[in-house]
């Protein structure tokens, strides 16, 4: 696998569970910074988008959304989309 789908994937978690959450770039710098970690919105907000950080921060990311368990089935899952090509409307 490519390290680009790897990347994907955190973006995908990421903003899939801060969708769920109905939580902003904003409000999620605000909670890390609760919890002692200081990252700009717009920061977070290149990170996320990039897919590139460190385990530690997507780790932090996780738990100050409360997320739901991932599991190794839903990567799989994820994965998989990512490894399929795009189909195209017909």
């Amino acid at each position: 696998m490519e390290k680009q789908n790897w990347r994907e994937l955190v973006q995908r978690v990421i903003k899939t569970e801060m969708s769920f959450r109905g939580v902003k770039y904003q409000a999620l710098s605000q909670r890390l910074e609760e919890k002692g970690i200081i990252q700009s919105a717009d920061n977070l907000r290149n990170k996320v988008n990039k897919g590139i950080m460190g385990a530690d921060l997507f780790l932090q990311i996780l738990v100050v959304l409360n997320a739901r368990p991932l599991n190794v089935a839903d990567m799989q899952e994820i994965i998989g989309d990512l490894s399929r090509p795009a189909q195209e409307d017909e």
